[in-house]
């Protein structure tokens, strides 16, 4: 793999044992302390160099013993099973950041804060995710499940929406924000149950962000 320039487009999703809203994102501490996290992706359209990645999924878990800036971290790559021996070792190779231009993308800054990097897994994903909605279902038999909803008014039960921008973003410049619920019983165990959740529809490159249109242009119909 000489290319190591990349870009994977499609929805996904991320949840964390933090309070709805995640400190993290505004640079404030875990609620809790400690971080820890998963992330899922379905590659709707990528590459990784000529390795065409469309119709994959992938998935990181990760645990910091503070905040992730802090490092310190541990991390476990979660690969479909159905891609090829070199879509395997591209999206390993995306998930762990390399190729990636640095501090510019997630992955490669959450790579940089890990000094625990185990094995990565291929297995079988089952992932369904509707962005619009903020709902998803993600099962790894034996290993991870995640179920998305959208957050609920305490009074009235009244579907909730919040959304978090981020102009400069490493991840998403727009997400909105759902609940959560994970099990996961990896090399990187999780659990935590009505915790913060953001879902988006965006495009990952090896240089950074890159907004979807058709992202923009559902937010414009909104």
């Amino acid at each position: 793999m000489t290319d190591s320039t990349w870009s994977i487009q499609g929805p996904h999703f991320v949840n964390c044992n933090c309070e709805y809203g995640c400190p993290c994102q505004f640079w404030g501490r875990p609620t809790e302390g400690s971080c820890r996290a998963m992330a899922a992706w379905r590659i709707d359209t990528g590459h990784y160099g000529e390795i065409r990645l469309d119709g994959l999924c992938a998935i990181n878990t990760w645990a910091w013993p503070g905040p992730i800036h802090e490092g310190n971290g541990s991390m476990q790559s979660i690969i479909d099973e159905r891609a090829s021996d070199p879509q395997r070792r591209a999206l390993v190779a995306i998930l762990q950041g390399e190729g990636a231009d640095p501090g510019a993308i997630m992955f490669q800054i959450y790579r940089t804060m890990c000094v625990t990097l185990h094995e990565p897994l291929f297995t079988p994903i089952h992932l369904e995710v509707d962005v619009d909605a903020r709902t998803a279902r993600l099962h790894v038999p034996g290993v991870l499940d995640t179920r998305l909803e959208p957050i609920r008014n305490k009074v009235t039960g009244a579907l909730h929406r919040a959304r978090i921008a981020l102009p400069f973003g490493k991840e998403f410049t727009l997400a909105d924000v759902a609940s959560g619920t994970t099990r996961a019983t990896g090399k990187v165990p999780l659990e935590f149950t009505a915790t913060h959740a953001h879902v988006v529809h965006n495009r990952l490159t090896s240089q950074g962000v890159a907004q979807d249109p058709r992202a923009e242009e559902s937010d414009a119909g909104r």
